[in-house]
């Protein structure tokens, strides 16, 4: 059976990314697997439309239209409106990374990150994707996920980035349940050996997670446990704000 147009269209959406965020039209029909002809006709219809971009060069990109629907997404749309004033507060304190993120099946998208120029190295991007194992935040939001996505990812390949990256299913239960006790997670060289990430969960209406704050500091730093406080300051200002009861 073949594919819809619909199926089409979001495959040539698919064929870039943080990677390749420019393609020619050969490359995008490549990625995509179509035929040059079906992707030239896919193209320019959302080029038409302002999904894609064309460059002098010839190269396509992602246009401004796809991404003010994008914007549009409700989920992300009030929470971070709301988490805002707590983001630059907690960057203001740190001058460090300031992140936050929410779960999407079994990855962490970030929905928006604050960095100053002397602020240590991250691989994130606003609107990019982590796995949960390997990540402050990402542990956050499994530890509080229900029991079938925790036991899908602990039965799944875990990543290994880094000598520190957590790996095996039971050294993974484990920190799990030291988040759910503390209320906090401590994930120190899990995707960079340079960095530390400090993370706390943040409350929706009735209670449960919505989402995960972090800082990102350097790894190593004598003081790295002493962002907890302020984190967690942070990530209970949004859940108020939020409606979250005390």
């Amino acid at each position: 059976m073949g594919q819809s147009v619909t199926a089409r269209v979001l495959r040539v959406l698919a064929a870039f990314s943080a990677e390749r965020p420019e393609l020619m039209l050969t490359e995008i029909g490549r990625r995509a697997e179509l035929p040059l002809t079906t992707a030239h006709r896919i193209v320019g219809e959302l080029t038409e439309w302002g999904a894609l971009e064309r460059a002098a060069d010839g190269r396509y990109r992602i246009g401004l239209r796809l991404w003010e629907v994008g914007a549009l997404a409700p989920r992300g749309l009030g929470l971070r409106e709301s988490a805002m004033p707590f983001l630059e507060d907690l960057y203001a304190v740190t001058k460090q990374n300031v992140q936050l993120a929410v779960l999407d099946g079994s990855e962490v998208v970030y929905l928006e990150r604050l960095s100053g120029r002397g602020a240590v190295h991250v691989f994130t991007r606003v609107g990019g994707r982590l796995p949960l194992h390997a990540t402050g935040v990402g542990l956050v939001l499994l530890a509080f996920a229900t029991p079938e996505l925790q036991e899908q990812v602990l039965a799944s390949p875990l990543k290994r980035y880094t000598s520190r990256t957590i790996c095996h299913p039971d050294e993974l239960r484990r920190a799990l349940a030291e988040v759910r006790r503390t209320g906090v997670a401590v994930s120190e060289g899990q995707i960079e050996l340079v960095s530390l990430s400090v993370a706390a969960p943040v409350r929706g209406p009735d209670g449960d997670v919505v989402a995960a704050l972090s800082v990102v500091v350097p790894a190593g730093s004598a003081d790295a446990r002493a962002y907890v406080p302020v984190v967690l300051t942070a990530a209970r200002g949004i859940s108020r704000v939020l409606g979250c009861p005390d």
